[in-house]
């Protein structure tokens, strides 16, 4: 199953307007003037236009230059400098700044400073969010223990296709008593919900992917198990958060225009029940666009079959069918090599 990261869709955007304040509605034009190079490959021109914006203090100049600098497009990558400017659009309200300045703080090793924002990222329902968020009040770091709120955040994390979080879900599952896991199955349900109404009360933002239904609880094993401590749990599940490294995902920006591919022939294509994830959008032709670009990009992407998943007005772009877990997850470090987004999902 990038968590990197997702939060997933168009990356850059340009600045809503107040009426009637004709300088931020200067702003916002040459916002989106660097929005339109962005999209058009030309990454220098966009950081060229967001950079004297940012310095000045538009909030999604400083959001876009500091995506650029994450990213490396345009500018050489640089996460320090990247996570300076997300902290300066972050202090001004810009939610996606938020969630971006948490996980960086959190990956330089700063996660008592990272778990407030990464907690007003996990009720928005960013998905690598809640996979710290579940690990930090499963093993009880930087917080009180709390293994209900726990199960709820990992299985929200699970239905949005994180593939540490099917691990340390599993896990849970083994010392968890039936009681605890069924009362996080239903406050995962809730979160669902409030996801779904954030989204819908949000302005307009790249879409979060859209959430399945909660991940229900395995049979109660005999006996009820003992707490458990940190140590207890393996590395390759539900680690300490002071040892979670999370693989960020990189917002996928604009894409430059479609290039034409030659069809797939079905009859080439392998036997699997393996696919990877590219992307979720509220706009179908992003789909369309961003698996044209990744054709051009990724090695061997064009032995596979795209295919568009629709879920209410959420698309996911996939890829395969692929033979195995293994052969997906090698086909998505290519996917990753070519700094675009990438989970593993299994039919």
């Amino acid at each position: 199953m990038k968590y990197r990261i997702p939060a997933i869709g168009l990356a850059l955007l340009a600045c809503s307007v107040p009426a009637g304040a004709q300088g931020k509605k200067d702003s916002a034009a040459e916002v989106k003037a660097g929005v339109d190079a962005w999209e058009r490959a030309d990454y220098a021109a966009a950081v060229k236009k967001w950079r004297p914006l940012a310095a000045a203090g538009d909030a999604d100049a400083q959001f876009n230059l500091g995506q650029a600098y994450k990213l490396g497009w345009g500018v050489p990558m640089d996460l320090p400098v990247a996570t300076e400017w997300f902290r300066k659009a972050a202090a001004q309200g810009h939610i996606r700044a938020e969630d971006n300045y948490g996980l960086l703080l959190f990956r330089a090793g700063k996660q008592a400073q990272a778990m407030p924002f990464i907690q007003k990222s996990a009720v928005r329902g960013e998905p690598r969010a809640q996979y710290i968020l579940g690990t930090a009040l499963f093993n009880g770091e930087h917080m009180e223990k709390d293994w209900v709120r726990a199960y709820a955040m990992m299985t929200r994390a699970v239905a949005s296709g994180l593939p540490q979080a099917t691990n340390s879900l599993a896990l849970m599952d083994q010392y968890m008593p039936l009681e605890q896991r069924q009362e996080g199955t239903r406050l995962a349900a809730q979160l669902e919900q409030q996801e779904r109404s954030n989204m819908l009360a949000a302005t307009p933002m790249p879409p979060q992917p859209a959430p399945k239904p909660a991940t229900p609880a395995p049979p109660a094993r005999s006996g009820k198990p003992a707490p458990i401590k940190p140590a207890d749990l393996p590395p390759s599940t539900v680690a300490a958060v002071a040892t979670v490294q999370p693989a960020l995902a990189a917002p996928e920006p604009a894409t430059p225009a479609p290039v034409k591919s030659q069809p797939v022939k079905t009859a080439s294509l392998p036997e699997g029940n393996w696919r990877i994830q590219l992307g979720a959008f509220s706009d179908r032709a992003k789909a369309d666009r961003l698996w044209s670009d990744l054709l051009s990009r990724v090695k061997g992407l064009n032995a596979y079959q795209s295919y568009l998943e629709t879920d209410k007005a959420i698309t996911r772009l996939q890829a395969g069918p692929l033979t195995s877990q293994a052969a997906a997850l090698k086909l998505c470090e290519a996917v990753r090599a070519a700094k675009a987004d990438c989970i593993v999902k299994q039919r």
